[in-house]
Parts: C-alpha cells; sequence; structure tokens
C-alpha cells in the first residue's frame, strides 16, 4: 500500500491508482487510531488523547489528483505538560498532497477548538493575577472573585476577542445575596494575547457549563511525506508505540 502510494505522490497524481493508495492509507489510518488512546512525541513535549472522530467526504475525482477536501478530527482525556483538556476539534480545510521528492501534505486554513476545563481556567487566571480568582460554574457563567476573600461577592463577565487582544467585559456584580447589573456604557477591561505559536491566531472564546470552549485559526499546516516516518509511523499506530512527530509537521 505505501509503496504504491510513494509512486503516486512523486509524480503528478491524476490516475485511479493513486486515489485508491489514498483512499486507503487514509482508511488504514482512521482505523488504527479510532478509540485508541494515543501518545504523540511532539518537540515540546508527549501529548497523549484518545481519538474519538476522524471524517472526510472522500471523492473519487478528488483523490485522484491528491484532494482529500476537509478532514474533522476529534479527541478526547487531551494530557500535556501536566494539563488535562476535556476535547478538542480539528478541521483541516483544503486538505491535498503537493506531488515531489518527498511529497508534502498541505492544509489550509486549520480550525481549532479547545475545550478548557474550568480548574485549568482558575489555575491560569491565578498564575496571570494572583489576588483574583476566576472560574466557570455548572450555569456558564464566568466570575471573578477576590481569591482571598472568594465569599465576600464576585463579578459576572463576558470575553470578546478582537485581534490580538482579548476583552473582559463586566455585566453584574453580586455582594452577598445581592445582585446589581452594570450599566451597558461599563468600560471593558482589555488583556493583551502573547503571540501564540506557531501562527496561531485566536478567533473566539465562550462559556459553556464548567468549560471555556476557544477558538483558533492556523493558516496552513503541512508534513513531508517522508517514505520511511510514514511506514514507521502506521507501524507505531499498529502495535501501540509512542509516535515521534517532531519536526514532522509546521506551519506557515
Amino acid at each position: 500500500m505505501l509503496s504504491s502510494l510513494w509512486s503516486a505522490t512523486t509524480m503528478v497524481p491524476v490516475n485511479s491508482g493513486a486515489a485508491a493508495a489514498y483512499r486507503t492509507l487514509f482508511v488504514t489510518v482512521r482505523r488504527l487510531v479510532l478509540g485508541r488512546r494515543v501518545t504523540v512525541r511532539l518537540d515540546d513535549g508527549d501529548l497523549t488523547l484518545t481519538v474519538t472522530r476522524v471524517d472526510s467526504r472522500l471523492d473519487v475525482h478528488g483523490l485522484s489528483v491528491g484532494q482529500l477536501t476537509d478532514v474533522r478530527v476529534e479527541v478526547s482525556d487531551i494530557r500535556w505538560q501536566g494539563g488535562v483538556l476535556n476535547n478538542a476539534t480539528l478541521i483541516l480545510h483544503n486538505v491535498h498532497v503537493r506531488p515531489g521528492a518527498p511529497p508534502l501534505v498541505v492544509a489550509a486554513p486549520v480550525e481549532v477548538t479547545l475545550e478548557v476545563p474550568a480548574p485549568m481556567v482558575d489555575d491560569m487566571f491565578g498564575r496571570a493575577a494572583p489576588r483574583l480568582a476566576g472560574g466557570v460554574g455548572e450555569d456558564g457563567v464566568a466570575r471573578i472573585r477576590f481569591a482571598r476573600r472568594p465569599r465576600l461577592g464576585h463579578v459576572e463577565v463576558d470575553v470578546s476577542v478582537d485581534g490580538s487582544t482579548l476583552w473582559l467585559q463586566a455585566h453584574t456584580v453580586a455582594l452577598g445575596a445581592r445582585r446589581w447589573r452594570l450599566p451597558a456604557r461599563t468600560p471593558a477591561y482589555p488583556v493583551r494575547l502573547p503571540e501564540l505559536a506557531h501562527g496561531l491566531t485566536l478567533t473566539g472564546v465562550e462559556f459553556a457549563p464548567q468549560v471555556v470552549r476557544v477558538t483558533g485559526t492556523l493558516p496552513q499546516w503541512r508534513a513531508e511525506l517522508d517514505r520511511k516516518r510514514l511506514e514507521d509511523t502506521v507501524t507505531g499506530l499498529s502495535v501501540g508505540m509512542v509516535l515521534n512527530l517532531t519536526r514532522l509537521g509546521r506551519s506557515r
């Protein structure tokens, strides 16, 4: 299977053989990862997750020219650098193979959605502002309190993203059992975002019960389809080994 794929991708792939090779590779990888616990070795640490969904509309004509259209990947129970994320979704748009030696698989753009659980949000907020504590309740409302006097009261906030700035908009103040709705003209508080890795751009933040849902976009992702590394990846998935993807994929 890999031999036929390699032959197809080192030249302009316009034939039914290329379509069959791409389809076989996609179906094989999906079968090997779906529902399994996978550990991926990256440049900045091991990432462990469970793959819950891998989908693509595999059009025969598109596959014959190395075009997989969009690929959707959903994962859960993500553990990386001591943190735990509930779920993540990747939508790789316009996935295609550029022939060459070695060939490249390219996706542009890539949409990323992460669900960050409330305990991690509280920990991150505490590091950024030690005097304050922040979290998202079971009602999906974000609240900010004084860290040393959490029972005193809280401020309820909404959030929006504008370029590299996160805007916190307070809308309600609560002291004990009393609540006051703030006027719409209450100024929002800007939080300047650091530059994100690999050119990732934050596009949205929303609150849900006990989670913060963060969305972002990569302008492009690509990886070399080096034959040996491709064979090692498929073999690793077959036997449950750690996949070493350091320096394999990169964004542009």
